[in-house]
């Protein structure tokens, strides 16, 4: 891929601080239609999505079960997830498929699910960190913390870092997160109170959206440093603005944004999940790690996030998170 990323020094990135665009698999088509490379590299893959019942989850794990990958994903409502573990065993071809319910946002469920997966991989090839929430007004979730922090955050952190184990097991092996442009937003976070409930409406919930965003992107360019020798890489991406899940909570959101799906403004999830598939399968992108992907036109003309390099940030955040989540 032509063009630079933001350098964290961790793997094969590019040379100066800007964001590159993150062009679309070249031969890949829809996230639906496998190219024949991605089916070549991706047959007899373990993958682990999360949020994959609608939206960019749902059409990332449409192209790794179209590519021939055994899936398990990771969703929160048993109906819906039933109804799509039908939809992606009757499009593999001739790979497994299963579902595990577990609402991240509570440390307890996570942990459970994370021992479920032991029982069915033998390995891990490709996780893709997808779910996510954005909600108006502030909930506690069970554990204490500001949910939105809790789902988008924490209860990825945790998954991410319980699954270890299985990511060696099937090194190379590569860490997506599904983040955003809003990270750029942040003028401040203390790692101390990052995760404490606060108050705030529709406007204030921008901010602490944009902060699981910014903490997500922190987390990988940390894993790229912890983890470079396991042979593990994480890379995280803004889709752009997408039409998916997240809208259901904005009044008018779902109809607004699929009237936009029109335009050349927002895209479509499956034309979002095209940028996950790429860096969950592109041997171009084997040895990336620490980098953060836009998909955004213009990316590379922004100024770079102010917290985005700070190495003690990073650094603080992760012990941060370690001991919110019973890991320290």
């Amino acid at each position: 891929m032509s063009g630079t990323t933001e350098d964290t020094g961790h793997g094969r990135t590019g040379d100066t601080a800007h964001t590159p665009a993150l062009e679309a698999p070249g031969a890949g088509g829809p996230a639906g239609q496998e190219s024949p490379d991605r089916e070549r590299l991706m047959r007899g893959k373990y993958c682990v999505v999360t949020g994959a019942t609608s939206g960019i989850g749902k059409e990332t794990a449409r192209g790794l079960v179209t590519a021939g990958a055994h899936l398990l994903f990771i969703c929160r409502d048993r109906a819906r997830g039933e109804a799509t573990l039908a939809e992606l065993r009757h499009e593999s071809r001739g790979s497994s498929v299963w579902m595990l319910l577990a609402d991240l946002s509570a440390l307890r469920d996570v942990r459970r699910v994370a021992e479920e997966v032991y029982r069915f991989l033998p390995r891990l090839d490709v996780l893709v960190n997808n779910a996510g929430t954005h909600d108006l007004y502030p909930r506690v979730s069970a554990d204490g913390f500001d949910a939105m922090i809790a789902t988008n955050h924490l209860g990825p952190f945790l998954l991410t870092n319980l699954l270890a184990d299985l990511l060696e097991r099937g090194a190379p092996s590569r860490i997506v997160m599904v983040a955003s442009e809003s990270h750029r937003s942040v003028l401040h976070i203390d790692p101390r109170t990052f995760a404490e409930p606060g108050s705030y409406g529709p406007i204030g919930s921008l901010s602490v959206y944009a902060r699981s965003k910014l903490l997500n992107v922190l987390v990988t360019q940390e894993i790229a440093r912890r983890w470079n020798t396991h042979g593990i890489t994480a890379n995280a991406f803004c889709p752009g603005l997408v039409s998916t899940g997240l809208a259901r909570n904005i009044p008018m959101g779902t109809r607004l944004f699929s009237l936009a799906e029109r335009t050349p403004f927002v895209r479509s999830a499956r034309q979002g999940a095209k940028h996950a598939l790429r860096l969950a399968t592109d041997p171009q992108y084997a040895d990336r790690s620490g980098g953060f992907y836009s998909t955004t036109p213009a990316a590379a003309l922004l100024p770079p996030a102010p917290h985005r390099f700070r190495t003690g940030l990073q650094h603080a955040v992760w012990e941060r998170s370690e001991e919110l989540v019973g890991l320290a």
